[in-house]
């Protein structure tokens, strides 16, 4: 009932809840489209990505409590006792990052967001991949202080290897030292991007009170406990002559990467708003312009205006190209497929396994759709294998809790129980069909070392849980060393292994101990004597 009277106060539509267990168990809530099938222009699919400590995790969850789709915000690390809704695992509330990534869904102006939440360490890079390699739009976080660190290029490089059009949020910008304009500066001098706000904060560090919207030319305030109630005022006049100059800025920006703009940037046409709107889509769309927004989220202040930004600026399925590639017999030529956007069951069921969860029900597969439609029930084929399975559940998710559908159509993020594969196979509902999503880069191990339990009688459990680590994340690598008689296993650092040495106590009950791998010693004949 709490979900319900948050709801309500926010002003949206609430999920009605007919059932909620938690413990990775069922959510059952209905849908907000009275046909059932939500069209293309109501879904965005967006990840959320930064450098450790930009504050993700803190946004996502004010995004879910504004949207109604948490009654309480909770902090990271677990400071309240409960923790972020988004790290689930205990490990994460521990020690306040984020280890996995975790996918939830809510809705902000009767528009569909499906948000998959990311680790910002180096060590984990993996989860960033394979969920940038699935949506359609992002939200790059930079911290105030900090401006673009050295994961930030990393995410950067993934989003360009898969052509992500994203956003900007420069967060935190009530910390002491926070500086916007060095986070913008170096968005263009380090990445390379077309950037320019399009907000701009209304004072920084203790003084920060609001945000002015360059594009509406307004002030916005963010009034009640949680700034909840968003209030729109005339831009303060210690502040006109700087909204002014940089919404000049703006609109040079987007000109140099818009045609239309551009042609009225020339012949000294003034632009209304709208035509801004659009330009700025437009450009986003292309990879060729980045809006840069402001705020603080631990503050609640900017995300409200972030959310409009994601249905403004970031695409909807139906404006991403998505190819399948067929693999013709007999030769090793290769040719592409454009996957229909169509939210209906006219065209054959297309779908990427992007992440595998082991746990004690049976592995849970998450799936990007990218065409057609798949109902419970069905059966589907493996084109990598060629095995038939059937979909014995399907559901949504929400961190640990999941919501059971009947169907689930072309740019649907889902996941399905009981199906046997491996992280990048292809699903697709003819047996004959031949081809395969493009598959996720998957990055070399950099670090090696030696792994045992501590317990020899708990081998058992240690190969149960290594064979399991294996299968839900390919960076960990593990090979038995024959000489040395070892198991060495291999990740992405130093943080990455102890996290599965502490999984393993935890979840299996099995202590292990870490050391440098033993170097077998050889003898050999150096010169021929007499």
């Amino acid at each position: 009932m709490r979900l319900l009277k948050a709801a309500c106060i926010l002003g949206h539509r609430p999920f009605r809840q007919t059932g909620l267990c938690r413990g990775r168990q069922t959510l059952n809530l209905s849908r907000h489209c009275s046909s059932g099938i939500v069209p293309n222009e109501r879904i965005r699919n967006i990840g959320i990505s930064a450098h450790i400590d930009s504050g993700k995790t803190t946004l996502t969850e004010r995004i879910l409590y504004y949207t109604g789709r948490i009654a309480q915000m909770h902090e990271v690390k677990g400071k309240d006792g409960v923790g972020a809704v988004m790290d689930s695992m205990e490990l994460e509330r521990q020690r306040g990052i984020t280890i996995q990534s975790a996918a939830t869904f809510t809705m902000w102006k009767d528009t569909n967001i499906n948000i998959i939440d990311t680790p910002g360490h180096v060590d984990f890079t993996i989860e960033v991949e394979r969920a940038l390699r699935v949506l359609d739009g992002a939200v790059l976080v930079l911290c105030a202080v900090g401006g673009v660190q050295c994961q930030t290029m990393t995410v950067n490089r993934q989003m360009k290897r898969y052509g992500v059009p994203f956003l900007t949020f420069i967060n935190k910008l009530d910390r002491s030292g926070s500086n916007p304009n060095k986070a913008v500066q170096h968005l263009r001098s380090k990445l390379n991007h077309n950037a320019a706000f399009v907000q701009i904060p209304i004072g920084i560090e203790s003084n920060f009170k609001g945000i002015i919207d360059l594009v509406e030319e307004r002030a916005i305030f963010f009034d009640g406990e949680y700034g909840q109630s968003v209030r729109y005022d005339d831009i303060p006049a210690d502040f006109r002559a700087e909204a002014a100059d940089r919404r000049q800025e703006l609109i040079e920006s987007v000109a140099n990467s818009d045609d239309h703009l551009g042609e009225m940037f020339l012949e000294e046409k003034i632009p209304t708003n709208l035509e801004i709107k659009q330009a700025i889509r437009r450009a986003t769309l292309k990879r060729l312009f980045t809006p840069v927004l402001v705020g603080s989220a631990l503050k609640n202040k900017g995300v409200q205006p972030l959310l409009d930004a994601v249905l403004d600026y970031l695409p909807n399925p139906s404006e991403v190209q998505n190819f399948a590639i067929l693999n013709q017999e007999n030769t090793e030529e290769k040719s592409k497929i454009l996957m229909s956007s169509l939210r209906d069951d006219t065209q054959p069921f297309v779908g990427l396994a992007f992440k595998l969860e082991a746990g004690r029900f049976g592995q849970l597969t998450y799936v990007r759709v990218y065409q057609g439609m798949l109902k419970k029930g069905e059966y589907i084929f493996n084109t990598r294998t060629g095995k038939k399975v059937r979909v014995q559940r399907l559901v949504r998710l929400h961190a640990d809790l999941m919501e059971d559908v009947d169907e689930v159509y072309a740019g649907d993020i889902c996941a399905l129980f009981g199906i046997d594969c491996a992280s990048g196979d292809t699903f697709a509902s003819k047996s004959n069909d031949n081809i395969s999503m493009e598959s996720i880069h998957v990055p070399d191990p950099v670090i090696s070392v030696a792994m045992k339990p501590s317990n020899k009688n708990d081998m058992d459990k240690f190969s149960k849980g290594i064979s399991r680590f294996t299968r839900e994340d390919p960076t960990f690598r593990v090979h038995y060393e024959v000489e040395s008689k070892e198991t060495i296993v291999s990740g992405m650092g130093e943080l990455h292994l102890e996290i599965y040495a502490q999984r393993m106590e935890r979840e299996y009950g099995c202590p292990c101990v870490m050391g440098k791998p033993k170097v077998a010693f050889r003898e050999t004949i150096a010169k021929p004597v007499q």
